[in-house]
């Protein structure tokens, strides 16, 4: 048998040729493999890289290499069914919550593989297409949906003021825990008020803010404060009472090429399992059935 036959045809790059291609450390194409992020096929024990694919990849990714393998990260909003599934599944990802205006920023900086939003267009009534349609584009970028959540107010246990809807919150003595301007749910509570008549200005808040639904739920429970809006599964979590306000979708947001990256893949392959809605069942709130529904596919 020949040797011949063991070496890379013209259109395949060695990891040493493609780092040069490339001009990256052969490191960091090793780096780019794990993650599965870059073209490659494996013949003979070897990661081959046809040149061809490479070339559109490059294409696609000229923003850079930091846009090219974003780590594997999930920023935007909080979201307990996301925690949950994200630890189940030992997928990978780690989870940086800061609100999903922040996740927004924070994925066009390449910093994030993925955002959790849940952004309120007013005028539309949509949930976070509009925010992406506005903030970014030419990224190769899709919405897809991961479930439907009830937001509320969450009280303390047995509602001791007898809160039973958004003007109660106007009360002198209500205070209302305060969300970083950044967080979907800021933005939804500040819509709710007005289609009331209110305004954010009418409320008594909290000094320190709640970065995530876990925060808020415990600021309430310790009689830090009176209410709060946030998902249901955090009220439940905590045996605090809920009043019902709107339901509204979350959504996560990733670059088309990331979609394929194995992190992802596992989580989401996790949550097409049964035991992904039966957890959301579990947790309260949840609407599982539009999971992985394309609600945004862009150029």
């Amino acid at each position: 048998m020949s040797d011949a036959t063991t070496l890379p045809a013209p259109d395949l790059l060695t990891t040493r040729e493609v780092a040069d291609y490339l001009r990256i450390k052969e490191r960091r194409v090793y780096e780019l493999v794990r993650q599965g992020a870059i073209p490659c096929t494996r013949v003979t024990g070897k990661w081959l890289f046809p040149r061809t694919q490479i070339d559109l990849w490059l294409a696609e990714n000229a923003a850079g290499e930091q846009a090219v393998a974003p780590p594997p990260v999930i920023a935007g909003s909080h979201d307990p069914l996301l925690d949950w599934a994200v630890k189940e599944s030992r997928c990978g990802l780690a989870l940086l919550p800061g609100g999903s205006l922040d996740g927004v920023e924070r994925f066009a900086r390449g910093e994030a593989m993925l955002a959790g939003l849940h952004l309120l267009d007013a005028p539309s009534g949509e949930f976070n297409v509009p925010a992406v349609r506005n903030r970014l584009s030419g990224q190769g970028l899709v919405l897809l949906e991961w479930a439907i959540r009830q937001q509320g107010l969450v009280l303390g246990p047995g509602n001791p003021l007898g809160i039973r809807g958004l003007r109660d919150l106007a009360r002198p003595d209500v205070q209302v825990v305060r969300r970083q301007g950044e967080a979907g749910s800021h933005v939804l509570l500040a819509h709710l008020l007005e289609r009331d008549g209110m305004a954010l200005k009418d409320l008594r808040f909290t000094e320190e803010t709640a970065r995530g639904e876990t925060d808020l739920g415990l600021a309430i429970l310790e009689g830090r404060a009176a209410a709060g809006l946030a998902v249901e599964a955090a009220a439940r979590s905590l045996k605090l009472d809920f009043v019902p306000l709107m339901r509204e979708r979350y959504d996560l947001l990733v670059r088309r090429r990331d979609y394929f990256s194995p992190p992802v893949q596992t989580l989401f392959a996790f949550a097409r399992e049964k035991a992904f809605a039966a957890r959301a069942a579990q947790m309260g709130g949840y609407g599982v059935s539009g999971f992985g529904a394309v609600r945004y596919n862009g150029p």
